[in-house]
């Protein structure tokens, strides 16, 4: 979207150089991530960037609506109601397919997520790409203008609360088995916060426990939340002392409840040039004829799980709860990245962070995702160079 930028980057690239950025990033821990790296940053344009603070800051009118709980209090009864939910979300991940519409560039909403992303990640990552193409210093990751020092105190103010570091812990179903596992060791490093499997957590009365390093018991004052429930769901194996449904004493930073309202639940009351038409399946009078034009996604999966791209009438009508599926308009996503042998399609998601006290999320970083494929993830672009994960870049 820059030229300029996109020009001089790829004149720049080689593969040799591709292979000492992977390993500058596995260098830190001694371990390469297992999703795919990008080759390149995404260069946007200032005209792209309006756009998306503009759907940004739709969708956050959305969610600060004084009836936003009541609109949303289905999610939970359609899942699972944990106590102590904080007034809003610590955390806001606002994805937007780069798309085209009447022959103009235009960000559409895919989907918002009310969790935490790859916030310790990507910051890093601006520092690796930096290492080997330093003309990207003349760019930032972040939208505001803040700089990387002010990025990390709002992380961690988010994430800790002013909490001592002992007390504050990352907690995962097996961390040191997760794709996002590089994202954990960065907290830990650059915050100072443990990682915690769920299975570790000792309860006593109200209260949690982990042991430290040399086995002391640490009270746990505040939970950095990373657990998918769609994942514990399925972990019958795991033996854990206390349950998401106890009324604990602890803070939340990400309060799972934030998880199921704050999803593509909200997706139907979205109304405007940034949404796509979104209809819950409980709620469709007719299934379209032309369903060629849509897609069908169940309303609480994650990282496009149980997602089906070529619906069949039989696909709808084969689904008993129909409360959990949304039928979704296809967006024509615009191959706008130019590649040494083409295009490549774009997803960016802005990420945001809510401190306990202020009135609004503030818009921070991205993560965008790179895509030659039907769809962005994973399986649809199998065995492909330029798609993956990476970093948007703006001009300072």
């Amino acid at each position: 979207m820059i030229t300029k930028y996109r020009e001089l980057f790829n004149t720049q690239f080689s593969e040799q150089k591709y292979l000492d950025f992977k390993n500058d990033i596995a260098s830190d821990f001694n371990y390469l991530p297992t999703f795919r790296l990008g080759e390149t940053p995404f260069f946007i344009s200032n005209e792209l960037k309006e756009q998306l603070i503009e759907g940004c800051n739709e969708v956050i009118s959305f969610i600060q609506r004084d009836d936003f709980k009541e609109l949303t209090n289905k999610s939970l009864e359609l899942n699972r109601k944990v106590p102590n939910e904080d007034k809003h979300t610590s955390f806001l991940a606002i994805d937007f397919g780069i798309c085209e519409e009447d022959g103009q560039v235009l960000s559409k909403l895919i989907e918002v997520q009310g969790f935490p992303s790859l916030y310790n990640y990507q910051i890093n990552l601006y520092e690796k790409f930096k290492n080997h193409y330093p003309f990207l210093e003349e760019l930032t990751p972040f939208i505001n203008g803040i700089s990387a020092e002010e990025y990390h105190d709002i992380i961690e103010e988010v994430i800790c609360n002013n909490h001592p570091k002992e007390n504050v812990i990352l907690l995962e179903i097996e961390p040191e088995k997760q794709n996002t596992k590089i994202d954990f060791y960065y907290c830990n490093k650059d915050i100072g916060i443990p990682v915690v499997c769920v299975t570790e957590l000792t309860k006593k009365g109200k209260q949690l426990y982990y042991n430290n390093n040399e086995g002391e018991e640490i009270l746990v004052k505040r939970i950095y939340n990373r657990v998918i429930f769609d994942e514990l769901d399925l972990r019958t194996d795991l033996k854990m002392d206390f349950s998401f449904s106890d009324d604990l004493d602890v803070e939340w930073a990400g309060h799972p409840n934030w998880f199921f309202r704050i999803s593509k639940f909200i997706l139907p009351f979205l109304k405007g040039k940034y949404f796509i038409e979104t209809t819950l399946l409980s709620e469709l009078k007719e299934i379209p004829e032309d369903l060629e034009n849509y897609v069908l996604k169940p309303l609480f999966s994650f990282s496009g799980t149980g997602v089906i791209f070529h619906v069949k009438k039989g696909d709808i009508e084969g689904i008993v709860d129909k409360d959990l599926y949304i039928l979704q308009k296809k967006v024509h996503y615009k191959p706008i990245v130019q590649s040494p042998d083409g295009k490549v399609k774009v997803e960016v998601r802005i990420l945001c962070a809510w401190k306990k006290e202020d009135k609004a999320p503030t818009l921070l970083c991205n993560l965008v995702r790179l895509s030659r494929g039907e769809m962005i993830g994973v399986k649809f672009n199998k065995d492909k160079d330029w798609v993956g994960g990476t970093l948007g870049l703006f001009d300072r």
